[in-house]
């Protein structure tokens, strides 16, 4: 269920993310009002993948970036009907 505030945006998954959750789609259209309604719709639809977007504090993971017009975010970052958000993943190595 959506809040009556909630706006539809596009969001783009990491492969990361799509090898956890193999059913999940890499281009999907969610409503949320905010960064939070987002991952928990997201959490909702996967179950699970709201663990390895936010943790217990509640806070974006470390290693994760929620980019919304190329601004990182956080949870309770609002959402622009028609906004592009990216779910991006650290990259390591050396």
């Amino acid at each position: 269920m959506t809040e009556p505030s909630a706006a539809s945006c596009e969001v783009v998954l990491p492969d990361a993310l799509l090898r956890l959750y193999p059913e999940a789609e890499r281009r999907l259209t969610v409503a949320a009002a905010d960064v939070g309604a987002l991952i928990d719709a997201l959490d909702q639809r996967w179950p699970g993948m709201g663990a390895c977007l936010k943790d217990s504090r509640p806070s974006v993971r470390k290693h994760i970036s929620i980019m919304i017009d190329g601004e990182r975010t956080a949870l309770e970052t609002k959402i622009v009907p028609g906004a592009t958000v990216f779910v991006l993943t650290a990259v390591s190595g050396g």
